[in-house]
Parts: C-alpha cells; sequence; structure tokens
C-alpha cells in the first residue's frame, strides 16, 4: 500500500523569518489524519530568513535529525556544543533526559533551508547526545547512502530506534530500487527534483508512506535527492 502526501497538503507557517511546512502534526498545527507514521514523528521544511532562528529551547525523549539543504545552520547547545552545519551535512541529536539548544542562520544575505526530522527513541530517558557529519553521496549512480542507523552500519550514524535513513541522489532518468524485509515500512521524501514510484509522480516536498511492500522502485524524472527512512 502506497499512501502519498503531497507538498500543498502539509501544514504551512509563514512567519516572515520562518517559512514552515509540516508533513505532520507539529506545533499550532494539527492533522487528526497526519500525527505521525510508525516511530517517524515530524518531518518538518525550513526555510529561515538571513538572521534570524529559533532561540534557546529545550527537548526531552526524542531523535532529532537535521539535513541542511542549503546555506549553514549555526547551533549551540547545553552539551557545550557550538558548531556550524554546513550545506550536505547531518546533525543528528539524543535529546533524552533533556537538552537545550539554539539554530540560527548566520548568514547576513542567504536563506537558510533544512529538514529536521523527529524520530520517538526505543526509550525514555536516554543519555543526551550529539553529532555531525558529512555523508558524500553518489549521483551519477543514484546509490542510496546509508547515514542514519541503530548500530552505526557502514559508517552512518546511531540512533536509538530501529530505524535507517538513507540519501540518495538520482541523475534524470535513474533508477533506483530499495527492497524491505517482511514487516518493514517505508517513507520517502522528495528533497529536490521529480521522481516517480509505481503510478505517483512526486515533486520537491512530496513525501510517500508504503506498508506491505516488499520493494519501493524510484525512477528520476528530473535530477533528484530523495530521503528513504526504513521502519519498523
Amino acid at each position: 500500500m502506497v499512501r502519498i502526501r503531497k507538498a500543498d497538503e502539509r501544514g504551512r507557517f509563514n512567519h516572515g523569518w520562518l517559512d514552515t511546512r509540516h508533513t505532520f502534526s507539529f506545533g499550532e498545527y494539527f492533522d487528526a489524519a497526519n500525527i505521525q507514521f510508525r516511530s517517524l514523528r515530524v518531518m518538518n521544511e525550513d526555510r529561515i530568513a538571513p538572521g534570524a532562528g529559533f532561540p534557546l529551547h529545550g527537548h526531552r525523549d526524542m531523535e532529532i535529525i537535521t539535513y541542511v539543504l542549503s546555506g549553514a545552520l549555526q547551533h549551540r547547545d547545553s552539551l557545550g556544543h557550538l558548531s556550524l552545519v554546513r550545506a550536505g551535512e547531518l546533525q543528528r541529536m539524543t535529546a533524552g533526559t533533556g537538552i537545550q539548544h539554539s539554530e540560527s542562520n548566520p548568514s547576513a544575505t542567504d536563506e537558510l533551508h533544512l529538514y529536521q526530522i523527529w524520530i520517538l527513541p526505543e526509550r525514555g530517558a536516554l543519555e543526551p547526545e550529539y553529532e555531525q557529519r558529512m555523508f558524500p553521496v553518489e549521483a551519477a549512480t543514484g546509490r542510496p547512502r546509508l547515514v542514519i542507523s541503530p548500530d552505526g552500519h557502514d559508517g552512518s550514524m546511531r540512533i536509538h530506534q530501529d530505524a535507517r535513513i538513507y540519501l540518495a541522489r538520482i541523475a534524470e532518468g535513474g533508477r533506483l530500487t530499495h527492497e524491505l524485509d517482511r514487516g518493514r515500512h517505508a517513507w520517502l521524501q522528495v528533497l529536490r527534483g521529480d521522481v516517480a514510484i509505481d503510478s505517483h509522480g512526486l515533486t520537491a516536498g512530496d513525501g510517500a508512506a508504503l506498508s506491505d511492500e516488499r520493494s519501493l522502485g524510484i525512477l528520476a524524472q528530473t535530477d533528484a535527492e530523495v530521503m528513504l527512512l526504513d521502519l519498523a
């Protein structure tokens, strides 16, 4: 079964300094039909104006992954980290027993464009953690790169949940196939470009939930980048 979540169906709020789109219920946006998908709780696409950002705020008991598409994210947290997350880099936080952080766009001229993903952890009260890393992703082959996993397999960053996240860039006309083990589910998020899965055409911002499927085939109709979550 494939269920499509179109980009223009998402919750949208434009605060001037922040243009944000919510795939699932988040903050002041509530959609009873789209609370979460398996352990995937948040899939937000944010565009943050130059010099703007989120002041210090807290999180608990959540695995938080941020992927910067363009611009750079300045991060500061209560663990003592002060870092710059550049385009193409991923940031991972285990909020656990509690973490305070701020996120901002340090540029005076360039917009910051990112995705933030929240995944429910396998248990509460974990020790807070922080990590960021750049993962080279092959554009020519369309081969998916494992970037997040529960065991750090193949050099991926580790989270505390039975979830694997892949990134893939696919050249126009290229194909990508991902096999799903029995009982697994998948969420596909189109980050850039246009793709097709089965008879469904998807464009940037669109998502697709897959259950009771043994494989996912993706055809790039333009040069494209996708994020694939393989979930229990």
